[in-house]
């Protein structure tokens, strides 16, 4: 019997039109008169925002078979299109898992770098960040749980003044930062050493029994 060999794709929405001086206003009153007072928001928190509107897992699917069609033309789309599937979205937290055939996943890969908005009406300009891939759908649930606290512990250190790297080194490397910005920053691509099944074999083996 035939296996089918596939990957799951971890993929976080990272905004990039957001100004990074924004504020957030609180309102309160002192005696008679409202005060306005600004306090400051975690640039990490900023360009991690929930995804606002009517996106779906349908509207993802055919954004991303759109720009594989513009990439690699019928061939590439037809090859992805045969196990293409959004197993998972989050507009809370802006993260999905796509399952993609094992032989044609960076196909997708390369297609999300090239997309830069919200597929929706006047969606937002974004960048999509593949920062997991495996052969197992638990190894990537395990991991966008691990990212969203450390994401969490990231910016609560950002706003107490803790940390000295910047959100951007958080999110995509840098020298500034402390052991859990540098934890975010890691783009795992377990297509080599992650567990491809059940019984202990990886990926690497399987690439090259395949020839």
């Amino acid at each position: 019997m035939v296996r089918l060999k596939d990957r799951y794709l971890l993929v976080n929405i990272v905004y990039s039109d957001t100004p990074g001086a924004a504020t957030k206003k609180q309102t309160g009153k002192v005696g008679q008169q409202q005060q306005q007072q600004q306090e400051p928001v975690s640039d990490l928190l900023l360009f991690n925002q929930p995804t606002i509107g009517d996106l779906t897992s349908q509207m993802l699917l055919k954004a991303i078979r759109s720009q594989v069609n513009s990439l690699f033309g019928d061939c590439g789309s037809g090859a992805v299109d045969r196990r293409l599937q959004v197993k998972y979205l989050s507009p809370a937290t802006s993260t999905f898992i796509l399952l993609v055939s094992r032989a044609y996943y960076r196909l997708v890969w390369a297609a999300l770098s090239f997309m830069d908005s919200v597929p929706t009406r006047n969606g937002r300009r974004c960048i999509y960040r593949v920062v997991r891939v495996s052969g197992t759908i638990r190894k990537v649930e395990e991991d966008a749980i691990r990212r969203a606290r450390l994401l969490i512990l990231a910016a609560k250190r950002e706003m107490a003044g803790e940390q000295a790297g910047t959100a951007l080194d958080a999110l995509f490397g840098g020298s500034g930062g402390k052991d859990v910005a540098r934890s975010l920053t890691n783009v795992v691509d377990q297509d080599v050493n992650d567990d491809d099944d059940d019984n202990g074999s990886t990926a690497e083996d399987a690439e090259m029994s395949d020839g």
